[in-house]
């Protein structure tokens, strides 16, 4: 299956598994997350805005060692 470009807020679990439209609604309405586009009614997300809103704060483990 070929990944998209955009996808609709209500099909965003089926690419990253976890992250529930309604999460990503309350983001919205406090003015968080990531960016988003309206078509009418309906909510779309770019797929490489999610990609990159998800891996901007990356928890880093014990066993990460960051190179200097």
């Amino acid at each position: 299956m070929e990944k998209p470009i955009m996808i609709a807020a209500s099909e965003v679990s089926k690419f990253f598994p976890g992250l529930h439209y309604k999460t990503l609604a309350n983001m919205r309405s406090q003015g968080k997350g990531p960016r988003y586009y309206k078509v009418g009614r309906k909510v779309f997300y770019r797929i490489a805005d999610l990609e990159a809103w998800l891996t901007q704060n990356p928890i880093l483990t014990a066993d990460y060692r960051k190179e200097d």
